[in-house]
C-alpha cells in the first residue's frame, strides 16, 4: 500500500519546509479581507507562516504579507498576528 503523501509548506519569513498542519495559514480572500485561517479551507490565497514569535515578528517587520499577496495590507493584521504572541 502507498504511504500518504504530507503536504509541506514553506514559512514566508524563515523559509524552511514544515508539514502544512504545523503553519498557520494568512489569507486574503477575493474581497480584500485578510485573516487567519484555523481551519486551513477558507477560499482566497493563502500565506503560511510559523506558529512562533520569531517569524511573526519577521514578517511584520518586513511587510511579508504585502509581498506574498502582492497588496497593501493594512497595519492592524500585522498588529492581530503579534498579538497572539503576547502574554
Amino acid at each position: 500500500m502507498a504511504e500518504k503523501k504530507i503536504p509541506v509548506r514553506t514559512c514566508i519569513a524563515c523559509r524552511q519546509p514544515h508539514d502544512k498542519r504545523t503553519l498557520l495559514r494568512i489569507v486574503r480572500n477575493k474581497d480584500g479581507e485578510v485573516f487567519v485561517d484555523s481551519t486551513g479551507k477558507a477560499n482566497g490565497r493563502g500565506a503560511y507562516l510559523c506558529d512562533n514569535r520569531e517569524c511573526a515578528f519577521l514578517c511584520a517587520k518586513k511587510k511579508l504579507l504585502n509581498k506574498s499577496f502582492s497588496a497593501a495590507i493594512d497595519e492592524s493584521v500585522y498588529n492581530t498576528l503579534l498579538s497572539r504572541y503576547d502574554g
